[in-house]
Formats: C-alpha cells, structure tokens, sequence
C-alpha cells in the first residue's frame, strides 16, 4: 500500500506541476511503487492468486503507459526508464 506522503512526493518529483496526477510519468511512478509493494506481498504469500492477477493487470497498465510515453516523448520516456531503473 502506498502512503498519502510517498504519492504526493512521487507526484512532485515526476510530475509538471504540483498537483499533477494525471501525466504519464507521474502514472508510471505510481504503479510502479504500487507493483513493489505488491511484489513484496506476493513473496510472501504465494497462493494469493487475486493479488496476483491484479499485480498483472497493474504491470500490464503500466507496460501500455510506457509505450504511450514512447510514441509521444522519447526523451521523457528514456528519463523515466533511468529514475525508476526499470529496464537494463
């Protein structure tokens, strides 16, 4: 679970303005926050087949937003890849 003070720092590092919550980045920081934690729960609880499949729906959000990103800003996209460390 992502507290109120991790989304709004989240929200002022990635986004254009402060309260800025709809921009791609700012959508991609979050859910990837969101996909830590769950990740987190899941190694635990191995069974939990419905956090599971939401865990999926959000990584698959995610991977639609990144390629949104990609088409729209390229340079955007790379900087997000490199703040979040999400590929190579």
């Amino acid at each position: 679970m992502i507290t109120k003070e991790k989304k709004s720092e989240n929200v002022k590092k990635y986004g254009k303005t402060a309260g800025d919550t709809g921009s791609a980045p700012v959508q991609i920081a979050l859910l990837t926050e969101r996909i830590k934690g769950l990740s987190g729960h899941l190694k635990a609880n191995k069974k939990d087949n419905a956090s599971t499949r939401g865990l999926l729906k959000m990584v698959g959000q995610r991977r639609r937003l990144l390629g949104y990103l990609k088409r729209i800003d390229l340079d955007g996209y790379t900087t997000i890849l490199k703040k979040l460390d999400l590929r190579k």
